[in-house]
């Protein structure tokens, strides 16, 4: 438990450290909008790019691996969105709470995490779980969300339109750069090399900071913010918990591989969804919530995985 709360207390540290500058006025009410454009505009996209351009063929060789953490991520996905599409929420706010609900902390907690589970045979399940986690469903979400912006046009100029913003987005280009670096084996020179982790190094401090700022902040509940239950008991109970009957018995996978995927799902909502949502201008206040409080249960429930890993 105490090697868990030393991985997860910085998470708790920064978060603290953007809610008491907001307190005591030291960072401006709108400091939390303009760190989460950082993340979005510079920061995000370095680390996406950084991360894809140093992939081998290796790291996706495991195939299985791939279709069970997703299989996973989409059943929770699509199950949220069912549930809060009979609530009446709207659309957008639909696709956000999905994404709350499966999008796993995986490069913040994850990765240490299965690193000090499984030693370096746990970082390639680990890296892989970041990759689909930062770059494919987060993808996955911000087309869906351009889609419902665009969606009162005619087909043609909602294609049209979306196409354009994903053009646009720097969170889309990054790693399809990087793929394109990866696969041509094109020779980034060390300074630029550096930037990218100089700024990437940035993304996941500058959003907790942000989201303590947020967290410091009034706010006026709207009644169609999801509950914040629902976001938690999804993302640390059932992703891994489906995760666990993909890996272990529908499709079985060797057992460290099927370990990190149950314990990678069990991570807390991490902060891909309170950055969308702060962009997009929806509902903000239950998502901060939800990620705080699962970081927080995320304790109990990560050490009791970790220890039922062990016993087997």
């Amino acid at each position: 438990m105490l090697a868990i709360f030393n991985i997860v207390f910085p998470i708790f540290s920064l978060i603290f450290l953007g809610w008491i500058c907001r307190k005591r006025s030291i960072l401006s009410a709108g400091a939390a909008s303009e760190l989460n454009r950082f993340v979005i505009w510079l920061g995000l996209p370095a680390l996406l790019f950084d991360s894809m351009s140093r992939l081998t063929p290796a790291d996706f060789a495991n195939v299985r691996f791939i279709g069970v953490f997703a299989a996973g991520v989409a059943i929770v996905f699509l199950l949220t969105s069912w549930i809060r599409m009979r609530q009446k929420a709207a659309a957008p706010d639909v696709i956000i709470d999905s994404l709350g609900t499966s999008y796993a902390n995986v490069g913040f907690i994850g990765i240490p995490l299965c690193y000090l589970a499984f030693g370096h045979d746990g970082l390639p399940p680990s890296v892989i779980a970041m990759v689909m986690t930062a770059c494919l469903l987060f993808a996955v979400a911000i087309v869906l969300l351009e889609t419902c912006i665009h969606a009162q046009a005619g087909l043609g100029q909602t294609i049209s339109k979306v196409g354009r913003s994903l053009l646009r987005n720097p969170i889309m280009i990054a790693p399809v750069a990087g793929i394109a670096v990866a696969l041509t084996g094109l020779h980034i020179p060390s300074g630029v090399q550096q930037l990218f982790k100089i700024l990437g190094g940035a993304a996941s401090p500058c959003a907790l900071v942000s989201l303590g700022l947020f967290l410091a902040q009034p706010v006026k509940h709207s009644e169609d913010s999801a509950p914040v239950s629902l976001l938690v008991a999804f993302k640390l109970l059932l992703q891994p918990a489906v995760t666990a009957v993909l890996a272990y018995w529908v499709f079985p996978l060797p057992r460290m591989w099927a370990d990190s995927a149950v314990l990678l799902a069990a991570m807390p909502i991490g902060t891909g969804p309170f950055m969308l949502a702060e962009l997009y201008q929806r509902e903000v206040a239950g998502m901060s919530r939800a990620i705080l409080i699962s970081t927080t249960l995320s304790l109990p429930t990560i050490a009791l995985i970790l220890a039922w890993i062990a016993h087997h």
